[in-house]
């Protein structure tokens, strides 16, 4: 399947793919199996980080078995960049009471683990009953915080990744694919 998958452009760059929509999904369906297993007879919110999670916390949550809410939080490390800036902004704040529930962080991607660690300590000062997280990537070469990631559907090498829902400067999220830049 993959070497069916075109290689795409994205703001005059050339990138091709390195995950299908298939893996993707079996993954996403482990993933939601197993938080299932782990909140068998409680119900926790996943908290989505904006934007980038979007795609991957519908998927992950039409795969959980239990009764699950929602919730945003949206953060700013990266801008037009192609890598982190190091520095963390939070540009919207969650919505609901997370005191005594049962928090899932969920990311798209972590790679210093900066952001990551942010939240799970911000989301900790609304005093909820546990804290867990979950990201669709993780680079573990680039990850530098010292964080523990609870499920993680990828290891990937420290790569420029986008689609379901990562970008490069807002485009790219809406590819069923996801696709790595290729060095020219």
């Amino acid at each position: 399947m993959r070497d069916s998958v075109p290689a795409i452009r994205l703001n005059g760059e050339t990138f091709g793919v390195y995950l299908t929509a298939d893996q993707i999904q079996r993954r996403v369906s482990e993933l939601g199996a197993e938080i299932s297993a782990a909140y068998e007879g409680r119900r926790p919110i996943l908290v989505g980080v904006l934007n980038g999670a979007f795609m991957f916390l519908a998927d992950l949550m039409r795969a959980i078995d239990v009764p699950c809410e929602v919730d945003f939080i949206k953060l700013s490390s990266y801008g037009d960049s192609k890598i982190t800036s190091g520095v963390v902004r939070e540009l919207k704040s969650v919505d609901a009471n997370l005191r005594d529930k049962d928090v899932i962080i969920v990311e798209d991607i972590v790679d210093t683990g900066l952001s990551m660690q942010y939240l799970v300590d911000t989301i900790a000062q609304y005093e909820p009953a546990s804290v867990a997280t979950a990201t669709l990537l993780q680079k573990e070469d680039a990850t530098v915080a010292d964080v523990y990631l609870d499920y993680v559907g990828f290891a990937i090498s420290n790569l420029f990744v986008v689609g379901y829902g990562l970008d490069y400067s807002q485009l790219g999220r809406n590819l069923e694919h996801i696709y790595i830049l290729q060095e020219s």
